[in-house]
């Protein structure tokens, strides 16, 4: 068993590192952008699992955008010194995506409260998210 976690290993950091592949044309991209020390991954379209969660590409119209989103919450000394882990699972629907148009989706918290957006390739917020799902990790 040992060794079949040794020789997947590299194949995984391998995939980890990759380059992210060009936007195509007929489609619109959706890079993902949160804190330092959070992780936002793409997961789903339209209900449909991602291979490679590092972005989204879709075809012009509405799609439903579903995402997950590692952070952690430091409570303070008071009540637990270390921090709580939190995975969330946030959705985004947006009707108007366009061919060749770049988009991002933003993610933060304020403790154990999370808010996503979209916004255009100018920063000017398109759509609001909403949170599907938390959990303590």
């Amino acid at each position: 068993m040992r060794a079949l976690l040794l020789l997947a290993a590299p194949a995984l950091l391998a995939a980890c590192a990759s380059p992210l592949p060009r936007p195509d044309p007929q489609q619109a991209w959706i890079e993902l952008r949160t804190e330092p020390g959070e992780l936002l991954m793409a997961e789903k379209i339209d209900g449909k699992r991602l291979n490679d969660g590092r972005y989204f590409q879709v075809t012009p119209g509405a799609h439903r955008l579903e995402t997950s989103y590692r952070f952690e919450v430091f409570i303070g000394p008071l009540l637990n010194s270390d921090p709580v882990y939190m995975l969330c699972y946030l959705r985004l629907d947006y009707a108007h995506f366009a061919a060749g148009q770049r988009y991002r989706l933003q993610a933060r918290h304020w403790q154990f409260q999370t808010e996503s957006w979209l916004e255009d390739a100018g920063g000017q917020r398109l759509a609001d998210g909403q949170e599907w799902h938390c959990i303590t990790q």
